[in-house]
């Protein structure tokens, strides 16, 4: 017996590995300094966790719409009318079990055998293999740091053609801290108001941002509002990555498909996760404003103490909660080969480029507290200068 060719293309997630070695060293006593983390390492906010406890005690424990709660859906419908200047019907939004899964569903139901899906390099990891998994072919378009990891205009002309079924546009974006000005998006916005392509915009790090401005590219043409699916969710700005509430807007025919298509694999978020979500969003919204703060201050640490080290090159990301620093100056190997060596001789545990399509590369994040930063990045310079 043999599992399907599907299935057998797909690599298992690397990330969730790392994070899995590097737990077991703790558990064995080893001190680990964690940086592979794709999560903010605050707590849910009290008021969310209120809100999922009434609804135990109130008895709001059974299936709901496949896609997701009316209610919840309002409120979402609500948050990119005054985020994003967006306007969509609740019909128009499904809510799933997290954002990866919403991306998920969106190319289970555009895609086609043979279709294309144009990402650019450095991409979020899980990106290629949805798109296998769609039985789709990824369509990897390197990007420059001298263009801050973004696509330009001319590349995303040079790659779509007619078996072009979607791009996927992450900003800020994972794993750089890219964000796309409203000069670069309205660039863009020349070249796919005349393709024959959706563009699936992933938001999920929109509110984790410094110093510059989130544009939703829907929002620039009503051309591309009908052809942007935009991703979005509650697990990084709300710290809630163990609640599973993600959700898509778009096209009403896209909208509907997702949820059919749900409605056999999932069915519904969990109702808890979803009254929570509720309060999420029409809750104290100055938690999120904290957060982003400390973010900052620990982005501003990590990054100006990367720069001083020999032998590694590192940008100001200016969303999410990433570094990106370019390796090669050091000479110690690929990306996979410096992760391993700085997991065992330093203990320190960050995720290798290639994963992300970038082998120059190394990610390191700081959702983690100041103090681990400061231990991490001691160690790092040690390692660097033993």
């Amino acid at each position: 017996m043999k599992i399907s060719k599907r299935a057998g293309k797909i690599a298992p997630s690397l990330t969730m590995a790392i994070t899995a070695k590097a737990k077991k060293m703790k558990e064995e006593g080893i001190p680990v300094i964690g940086f592979g983390a794709g999560e903010p390492d605050f707590d849910t906010p009290e008021n969310i966790k209120k809100a999922a406890i009434h609804a135990i005690n109130s008895g709001f424990t059974k299936y709901t719409e496949s896609g997701g709660m009316l209610e919840l859906k309002k409120e979402i419908c609500k948050k990119f009318q005054k985020d994003n200047n967006l306007f969509y019907e609740p019909s128009q939004v499904v809510v799933s079990c997290g954002a990866k899964h919403s991306i998920y569903n969106v190319l289970q139901a555009i895609c086609n055998e043979g279709d294309e899906v144009i990402i650019p390099s450095p991409y979020w990891l899980s990106y290629p293999e949805m798109v296998k998994l769609a039985s789709a072919n990824p369509v990897i378009v390197e990007t420059e740091a001298k263009n801050g990891f973004k696509i330009t205009p001319e590349q995303l002309a040079n790659y779509i053609n007619r078996k072009t079924k979607a791009i996927i546009l992450n900003s800020p974006s994972n794993p750089t801290g890219c964000v796309y000005s409203l000069e670069e998006l309205k660039a863009l916005v020349k070249i796919l108001e005349e393709a024959d392509v959706f563009l699936i915009s992933d938001e999920i790090y929109e509110k984790i941002i410094y110093d510059v401005a989130h544009v939703s590219i829907a929002s620039l043409s009503q051309k591309m509002y009908e052809k942007t699916i935009v991703i979005n969710g509650h697990s990084k700005v709300y710290s809630m990555t163990g609640w599973r509430i993600g959700y898509m807007a778009g096209p009403k025919e896209v909208a509907e498909a997702v949820d059919s298509m749900q409605s056999h694999s999932t069915s519904n978020p969990t109702s808890i996760s979803q009254h929570a979500a509720i309060e999420a969003l029409r809750g104290d919204q100055s938690v999120v404003d904290n957060m982003v703060k400390e973010f900052k201050k620990r982005r501003d640490y990590m990054v100006s103490r990367i720069k001083a080290m020999k032998g590694l090159e590192c940008d100001i990301p200016d969303g999410a909660f990433y570094v990106f620093p370019k390796i090669t100056g050091l000479q110690r190997g690929t990306s996979m080969e410096v992760s391993e060596k700085l997991l065992k001789e330093a203990n320190i545990a960050v995720v290798p480029g290639v994963i992300f399509g970038a082998d120059e590369y190394i990610r390191l994040s700081y959702a983690t507290s100041l103090k681990n930063i400061e231990e991490g990045m001691n160690r790092l310079e040690r390692w660097i200068n033993g």
